[in-house]
């Protein structure tokens, strides 16, 4: 993460190269002010103010860095974390130069998209921590609702869905101190307003942007703040334990449940089984051929044609 933070320094050009190299065994803490003051300069095209002069929240978002470009937002939001920001801080970057998804996929990452990391402290049980992944997902829909886009779907575990094309992708990394997890970090990326024809051949035909399916540009500045708000008030019923209220409005938006599916799980044989729905906390139910019921709590699902 140093050298992530370091050349986030050189390019916006606020230490030179030679410099870095030479402090190079300074802790890195002591640059935690000048990263923030980068992130409240002015860019080109996502501008704060816009974002924040009618936002309603009441800590989402209370605390916003923009950047023109960054390696991850969730690195960034990472490093902010370490250093005891406050609860509900975004990050958020114009491009990145090194967006993953799950399992560390690339995730293309340029000018046109919205690329943002939140910081939250969640104070409930750790094992409910992967539910903070399905609301977001809820809040992504929502928001996505309210600026026009008809039906957005939800795939387990991670991926919002338009007509069966993926247009978003949620990252969750937890941030651990002394073996206690401490914070989260809610990493999301939204093809907004990006030309679907650009993207290689493989992408196209799995991958949609927000300007193909209204027809038009959508509203960075708006998008950005309804998600937001969308995601403080979903973000509240995961820190009252409403556990079944999101699971109720992720149910409803579910791209999954009623679908065959191969299921790969991490070091284990992919197998075929149909979606049947989701659990209290957050894994998939699965029927296998062989009609034995299978909890998935990670992984990835392929949708079968």
């Amino acid at each position: 993460m140093h050298d992530e933070i370091k050349k986030l320094l050189i390019t916006e050009k606020t230490l030179s190269e030679d410099v870095i190299n030479q402090i190079g065994n300074i802790d890195i803490d002591e640059f935690s002010e000048i990263v923030k003051e980068l992130g409240e300069k002015e860019t080109q095209h996502i501008k704060s103010s816009e974002i924040s002069k009618e936002l309603q929240t009441a800590y989402i978002g209370k605390k916003l860095y923009v950047y023109d470009e960054v390696s991850s937002t969730n690195t960034i939001a990472k490093f902010l974390s370490m250093q005891n920001d406050e609860n509900g801080t975004v990050i958020i970057s114009e491009k990145q130069t090194l967006g993953k998804g799950r399992t560390g996929k690339d995730w293309e990452s340029p000018l046109g998209g919205i690329w943002l990391s939140i910081i939250i402290k969640p104070n409930v049980d750790q094992s409910k921590f992967p539910l903070i992944t399905l609301a977001t997902g809820v809040a992504v829909a929502k928001a996505l609702e309210k600026i026009g886009v008809e039906n957005p779907e939800i795939k387990w575990p991670n991926d919002i869905m338009i007509k069966g094309k993926k247009v978003c992708g949620i990252l969750t990394e937890s941030v651990a101190i002394l073996d206690k997890i401490e914070n989260m970090i809610i990493g999301v990326g939204i093809d907004a307003n990006l030309e679907s024809s650009k993207f290689p051949d493989e992408l196209q035909k799995i991958t949609t942007t927000l300007k193909d399916e209204l027809g038009k540009e959508c509203d960075e500045h708006l998008l950005i703040k309804t998600f937001l708000e969308e995601f403080e008030l979903i973000n509240e019923l995961f820190n009252r334990e409403d556990y079944e209220a999101i699971l109720k409005e992720w149910r409803k938006r579910s791209y999954s449940i009623g679908k065959t599916v191969e299921v790969r799980k991490p070091f284990d044989t992919p197998f075929d089984a149909y979606v049947i729905g989701i659990n209290e906390e957050g894994a998939l139910i699965v029927e296998k051929i062989d009609g034995t019921l299978e909890k998935v709590i990670s992984g990835e699902c392929i949708i079968k044609n």
